[in-house]
């Protein structure tokens, strides 16, 4: 089965790193941070990899073309010729399609910019710049077992401030510190599409997460897996030092593999 990673956004709300590469290429423990997501899907056994470039696609390109050499002991002998003899091969046992899906395409459409490389065929979709530990497996066989077309992995975000109850005259009568349970249900990626969600995506123009889902959820055709373990994106500057943390400490529960 194949996996759609979303890969081209300008990543404007972590600015300080993506005016150097995009988003996904900041690294998380050295990695960047798509590494880590297609470690996620690499573990339980999805290898096929389709992701969507656009803002700094070269860099991803490049990080590609070069990944073999990068994780390798390498001999290079200017004694001849420049000979290179590779000594220790830890190769990922990927196949990654790198597509160009334009500049300012919204999501939809880079969704739908890559469909002649999905077919028809059921397919995961998730972005480049966001992980977790939810289980791939399980959430694949809840989406067949409903039937409908896209399946999403629902997560809760914790409220960030503390909540307080307060009476109409303004006197506060509770207050206490946040709650994960404060949080709302949000879209936390890692999809499972079927191809007749192509459908639903007029063009480059479209956000996946707007009229498609939309028309979609009216359709009925729209399920939530609920993960209630670990997601986390990385949105800000503050995103990637929490990350950056729990990788460095040992702690990163994405790190199933």
């Amino acid at each position: 089965m194949k996996v759609v990673i979303l890969a081209g956004g300008f990543g404007t709300r972590i600015s300080e790193e993506s005016h150097l590469r995009p988003k996904p290429m900041i690294e998380i423990g050295g990695m960047p941070i798509l590494w880590h997501v297609m470690k996620l899907y690499s573990h339980y056994g999805f290898n096929d990899f389709i992701i969507c470039c656009g803002y700094k696609q070269h860099m991803i390109k490049e990080y590609f073309a070069d990944y073999y050499l990068y994780h390798s002991d390498v001999t290079f002998d200017f004694t001849r010729e420049g000979e290179m003899t590779v000594h220790n091969n830890i190769a990922e046992p990927w196949r990654v399609t790198l597509v160009d899906t334009g500049l300012e395409t919204m999501t939809g459409g880079r969704v739908k910019r890559v469909r002649k490389y999905i077919g028809d065929e059921t397919f995961m979709l998730t972005y480049g710049d966001g992980v977790s530990d939810v289980d791939l497996p399980k959430l694949l066989a809840f989406h067949r077992t409903h039937g409908k077309k896209a399946t999403i992995t629902a997560v809760s975000v914790g409220q960030r401030f503390g909540v307080l109850d307060a009476a109409p005259d303004g006197q506060i009568l509770s207050f206490r510190e946040k709650q994960d349970t404060d949080g709302q249900l949000i879209n936390g990626g890692f999809m499972v599409l079927e191809p007749e969600v192509f459908d639903y995506i007029e063009g480059d123009a479209t956000p996946f997460e707007k009229a498609p889902m939309q028309a979609l959820a009216q359709d009925g055709e729209l399920m939530a897996y609920t993960h209630d373990g670990f997601w986390q994106c990385m949105d800000t500057q503050r995103d990637r030092q929490l990350l950056e943390t729990l990788w460095s400490t040992g702690n990163a529960p994405w790190k199933v593999w």
